[in-house]
Order: C-alpha cells, then structure tokens, then sequence
C-alpha cells in the first residue's frame, strides 16, 4: 500500500531535484568547456588565412564582388561569407592569432554548450545529454576550426530547437528566431542557406503523411457526397415512392459507411497510441511552421550581396570543384568507425528493444544520413542533429524499462563521488584528444612555406612575377601578400563564378596530377615563377630531366622549393 507524501515532503523532494538538476548543469557546462578547448586545435586552416586578408579588404573597400588577391585579372568575388570574414579580420586586428584561437575556442564551446542545453529542453533528460553532446563533439573535432561552418553549426542546433518549440507552443518567439536564423546564415555562410530549410522538411512530411492518413480513415469526401445526393433527391418537388426507396438506401448506406469509419477511427487511435515502431502524429502547428519556412525563405534578401543566397549552392553544383575537393567527396563509411558505431547504436535500439521512433526523427535521421554519404562534409550535420534523436530513443528506452532510470543517473553522478568520476572522467579525455597539440603553433611551417615566402617578398619583384602555386597553401601566400594563381576558394577559379572562359581550377588539377604537362599551361597563362613541394609530381620530373634552360632554382627547403621559369622570359 503506498502512502501519501505529505505537502512538505513534496516540497522537500522538489527542492532536491532542483539543486540536483542545476548541480549537474553547472557541472556539464565546465567540463564542455573543457572538452570544447581540448579539441580546438591551435595551428590555423589554409581558409582562415584568407578569411582574415578578405576581412581586412572588406573594412577598407566594402564588398566590391571582385577578387583581389590573384594575379588573374577581373575575377569575379561572391564573398559567400562576408560577415565572418570581416568578424574574424576584427579579432585578428585586435588581439592577433591568439585572438582568432581564442575565439574559436569560445565558438567551440557555445557549440557544445547549445547541444547540450537543446537536448535537454526537447528530451528532457541530463545524463543522456551530457554524454551525447561529448560524444557529438568527439565526432566533430575534425571540424572545429577557425571557418564560419562553425557559427552554422550553432545556428542549425538553435534552429531545431526553435521548431520544436514552436510546433509544441506556436509562440511568435521561436517563430521570430526561425527567420533571424536564414538572415544570419545569408550573410555569415550563404553556402549553406539551402540546407538552412531542409530542417524544416522532416516534420513537414509527417504532417502531410497524417493528414493524408486522416483523409483516408475518414472518408470525409464520400460522406458528403451522399449527404449531397439525399438533398438533391429529398428537394425534387416531384418527390415519388421510387425516390422515397432511393432515400431510404442512401441513408442505409450512409449509416453503414459511418458505422465502418467509427470502426476504423477506434483502431486507428489504437494503432497510434501503440504504433508498432514508427509514431505518426498530426501536430497542427506545423501547417504555421510552413508559413514561417516561407517567409524564412526571404531573409536570404536581408545581405548586400543580392540574390546569391538562392543562386550559389546551383553554381557550384554545375561546377567541377565538387567532384575534386576531399570534403565534398562521397563519404567511404568503412573508414568512420565512429559513424560506424552510432549506426550499430540507432539499430540495436530500433531492431532489438521496443523503443519507437517518431516519422520526423526517421525522416531526419535517413535524410542526414543520405546527404552525408553523398558529400563527406555532411557527417558534421548529421552527428550534431541526429544527437536528439538519438536522446529520444534512449529516453524511449528509459520510458519503457525503467521510468526512474533518468533520476537515479542524475542522483549517482551528483553524489561526490559521481562528480568526482565525470570531472576525472573528461578530464583525462581532454589530456587525450589535445596531449598531441602542446607543441603546436598557429602556423605549421611544414604544411605552409613560411620561409618560401620570406624569401619571395625579399628576392622577387611582385609585380612582374607570375606565381605558379598549389591549392592548399595559396591561401597562406595571400595572406603574405603574394598574388597566387589559386587558393582554397575554389569557386572563385571556376568558369561558374569566375566569369572567365578559363577554368583554372580543373588546370590546377591537371597540373597536379600530371594527366597534362604543366609546361603547356604554364604557357597559357605566362607563369614567371613556380612554388611548389618538393615531393612534388611535378617537382620531381624537373628535378629529374635536370633542365637548366626552362627551370632556374631559386629556392629548396625540406618542404617547399621555388623556379624561376626562364622560358617565359
């Protein structure tokens, strides 16, 4: 026989649970912190280099649409991230790269700060959270960096939770921070503004499917037109027993089509309040969710840059640049055994235990998954908003198990040996995933030609000189003030975006993988001077062929060496 608690207990309940739950949020929210630093790697990417030289020209000349820092005359420039680069041009100017390290750390950590706190409002659960959101964030360390996906990431968390919120509420507040979102995106990194609605399509198509499904159980339509055909008979003036007996059928059937509605209805409301695997349920909100996907659809106007939010992912798709750059390639799951895993995980609870899946979590789960095979890059999206899904299913799981398991988890790990364990616990994954970054500095001088440069700006006049550079540190030279022949903005030396017959990015990868000989386009384009590796392809047949009248070595180092090209004189 259980006995009542009485009002002070209750209350006395209450309260732990309150300290309890603000412990362990306060306790999470360090130890993300610490996580999130721990992976924030300390050496820069090639694209933050030209982030912070396109800030720089942005504060001087505004965003003139044209490129300034090849040497290929009159390219045309989308800044597709003009407000991050002008952000991250501020910090430099202010605080150097230590700032910009500074603050990718901070980025970092509001990212796993905004997971943690989204999964804990839409799944109402702690413990589950925390470790989802560190485990979310191991996944992703290869993507935390100095580049505006980073800001994207947070704003596409943030925007999952507006929608559920706002289907839950319908309050104008998470309406309102459903279109600032796509505004922010336009300006930040427009690359990714057609994404930005693909959140939305999930829950769209459960709806749509209920309604569908309703349509179907109801029979609405064949009921009112019986109803319409007995009142066109009953009207008719010359009302005779034949019509008397028509009526009288009709209404029989009706009666009966009735009865077998009621009967589908029943075991329909069965059905899904105990579906078998997949829950459906028709949320009436998010037919005002469409309203707020299309008005969201025009914040991309909200930028100085035009129409480029609708029009840039369309030219890069026709372009080449995706099909040779690694981060766009399709994704060879075997080598990501950690996606690997959170796959094994997603089916064991769906195949082997009687935890239930809404339609929307699948549509978002299979869609993510779909688009991060296709394009690798993708795997970022797909871990940081199937976390939540992956939290439903867990507290599913708890639901159907063990209701008490959620407050039992939260008792043991705000005890102080609990606490103790978890501060230990990430700790010595923190000294494990940054023990190898010690040592690092901002510029990895192996990967970037430091001194190459140094020896350029003193030795060689710019402004004859006719750079031959490769893609992965143009960005660097840029940086240094060198005009390049390419950088990792890839678009920019393409035809689509270029506006030049020219497509110098598909020269670049002839040139380096040799299926051209480098001479012919080096010709084309009256190269003056090469920078390349020194394990080089190309490198290696000049070295080889020992060619004293095309090449003249200015410059070896253990990475990089630099030729005068004698030919173009």
């Amino acid at each position: 026989m259980k006995v009542k608690k009485d009002k002070k207990e209750v209350d006395k309940d209450r309260k732990v649970k309150i300290s309890n739950n603000m412990k362990f949020t306060i306790l999470a929210i360090v130890l993300i912190i610490l996580f999130a630093i721990a992976i924030t790697p300390v050496t820069l990417q090639n694209d933050t280099f030209y982030t912070i030289k396109i800030g720089e020209h942005i504060s001087r000349y505004g965003i003139d649409m044209q490129d300034p820092f090849s040497w290929h005359e009159d390219l045309a420039y989308t800044y597709p991230h003009w407000g991050y680069d002008y952000l991250i041009y501020l910090v430099f100017s202010w605080f150097g790269m230590t700032g910009i390290y500074i603050s990718t750390c901070i980025l970092s950590a509001i990212l796993g700060i905004s997971i943690y706190l989204v999964n804990t409002k839409l799944s109402k659960n702690q413990i589950f959270s925390f470790f989802i959101t560190i485990g979310a964030m191991y996944i992703i360390r290869g993507y935390i960096a100095a580049r505006a996906q980073l800001i994207t990431f947070i704003l596409f968390i943030l925007a999952i939770y507006f929608i559920g919120k706002f289907i839950e509420t319908r309050k104008l507040r998470y309406a309102g921070g459903l279109i600032v979102i796509p505004a922010l995106i336009a300006n930040l990194h427009l690359a990714v503004f057609p994404f930005y609605f693909i959140l939305f399509l999930p829950y769209i198509g459960e709806y749509l499917i209920a309604v569908f499904s309703e349509i179907a159980t109801n029979r609405k339509l064949k009921i009112k037109l019986l109803k319409a055909k007995i009142g066109r008979i009953e009207k008719q003036e010359n009302s005779n027993e034949k019509n008397k007996e028509k009526i009288n059928k009709l209404k029989e059937e009706l009666i009966l089509l009735e009865e077998k509605i009621d009967r589908i209805k029943i075991k329909r409301s069965k059905e899904l309040q105990d579906p078998y695997k997949i829950k459906i349920k028709k949320k009436d909100n998010v037919k005002w969710l469409i309203v707020v996907m299309i008005i969201s659809i025009l914040a991309g106007f909200l930028t100085p840059l035009g129409t480029t939010p609708y029009t840039y992912l369309v030219r890069t798709m026709q372009g080449s640049t995706t099909k040779n750059i690694n981060e766009h390639l399709p994704m060879t799951i075997i080598n990501h055994t950690d996606i690997i895993c959170v796959l094994i995980v997603f089916l064991a609870l769906l195949m082997f235990t009687k935890v239930k899946i809404r339609l929307s979590d699948l549509f978002m789960l299979g869609g993510l998954f779909g688009l991060m095979l296709y394009s690798r890059r993708q795997l970022s999206m797909f871990t940081i908003i199937c976390s939540i899904t992956l939290n439903r299913l867990f507290m599913n799981l708890c639901n159907i198990y063990d209701e008490k398991m959620p407050k039992k988890l939260l008792k043991a790990f705000t005890s102080k040996m609990g606490m103790l364990i978890l501060i230990l616990l990430i700790s010595a994954l923190s000294y494990y995933v940054a023990k190898d970054k010690f040592d690092d500095e901002y510029i990895d001088k192996n990967a970037y030609p430091v001194e190459a440069s140094n020896f350029i700006l003193e030795n060689i006049d710019l402004g004859l000189a006719r750079f031959y550079n490769e893609y992965n540190y143009g960005s660097y030279m840029l940086y240094r003030n060198i005009p390049v022949f390419i950088d990792s903005r890839a678009d920019l030396y393409a035809p689509e975006f270029s506006g030049k017959e020219n497509d110098i990015f598909m020269d670049f990868i002839e040139i380096s993988s040799i299926s051209k000989f480098y001479e012919d386009i080096f010709e084309k384009y009256e190269i003056t001077h090469v920078i390349t590796y020194a394990n080089s392809k190309m490198n290696m047949i000049i070295e080889k062929t020992e060619d004293e009248t095309s090449y003249k070595q200015l410059y070896k180092d253990n990475r990089f060496v630099i030729y005068e090209r004698l030919k173009s004189n």
